[in-house]
């Protein structure tokens, strides 16, 4: 399970046509076919599917079908993995294409990780999600598999150095709803709810605070303010004093970068003025948050 350098693949990043800028809009039907290629040898043994499989399959299926309000996923008398094939490679939708590919990696990586008898008895799933989201990368798409869901990413180089080692982070520690937090805003920025994704941005601050102030046994109250929360942090020299003017640039941006934006823009009624929440808002906010949130954690010690 390897991404092949072809020559035809040199050539073309030789030419410059490899997509240097991420789409979102649409996905291409080499990546489809790829994907479902993929799909199939995870869940295959020799050329076949198992019954286990096919189990598997079948309540994707079902599952995306009720949500859709569907009788069915596909036409004809398709079932299990035919009807989600057909399904990946002809739905118009990519956001529908998404739910799919998501169901289908998430159950692979948290059930046949641990329980790959039933399934792949050779696979590797770090493998097989490495290429995966390289996939999405070689296509332009802007999109990758982490911590068991399909998030947006619009920087390489941010989403490499910030979001991927925070989910690792949050994954690996008991910090689960910051965790569960910081997706949803994630998830609220990929279908362009702007404003919910600011509300559950602060959200995942503001929890990531109490958590750090009640591991430490640092005085707080459940309804303090991110604000709040971070003059506790501060207060309690959270960050080493001989960074003394990091800590005071650093209170400045917090205070003046995500609880402020939330409450300006996102926090409050919209009155008799519908709000509109730029898209470049919200990429803000959700980096500025990663950013904050893995220098929290790995200054807590987690």
């Amino acid at each position: 399970m390897a991404i092949i350098e072809l020559f035809s693949k040199r050539r073309m990043r030789e030419r410059g046509e490899f997509p240097d800028v991420y789409e979102y809009d649409s996905i291409p039907k080499t990546l489809r076919i790829q994907i479902l290629h993929l799909i199939g040898e995870i869940y295959s043994q020799g050329n076949r599917f198992t019954d286990s499989a096919r189990t598997v399959f079948h309540e994707i299926e079902q599952a995306l079908s009720r949500e859709y309000g569907q009788f069915k996923l596909s036409s004809g008398h398709k079932e299990g993995f035919e009807s989600l094939s057909e399904f990946i490679l002809n739905e118009a939708d990519p956001e529908r294409v998404l739910d799919a590919v998501e169901l289908v990696f998430r159950y692979a990586d948290s059930q046949i990780r641990e329980n790959c008898f039933y399934f792949n008895r050779s696979i590797s799933m770090d493998d097989a999600l490495e290429e995966l989201n390289a996939r999405f990368k070689e296509s332009g798409i802007g999109y990758q598999f982490e911590s068991g869901e399909i998030i947006r990413i619009d920087s390489e180089f941010l989403h490499s150095a910030a979001v991927k080692p925070l989910l690792v982070l949050l994954r690996s520690s008991v910090i689960s709803t910051v965790n569960q937090e910081f997706l949803e805003a994630h998830e609220s920025y990929r279908h362009g709810k702007f404003e919910t994704c600011l509300v559950e941005a602060n959200k995942s601050l503001e929890t990531m605070l109490k958590v750090i102030a009640e591991k430490r046994g640092w005085k707080f109250d459940d309804n303090d303010t991110a604000k709040k929360l971070i003059e506790v942090c501060i207060s309690n020299h959270l960050i080493p004093k001989f960074l003394h003017n990091q800590l005071n640039a650093l209170q400045s941006i917090l205070e003046s970068g995500i609880p402020t934006t939330r409450n300006k823009l996102a926090g409050h009624g919209q009155g008799s003025q519908m709000r509109v929440i730029p898209e470049f808002m919200a990429e803000y906010t959700m980096h500025l948050t990663a950013t904050t949130l893995l220098m929290l954690g790995r200054a807590s010690g987690y």
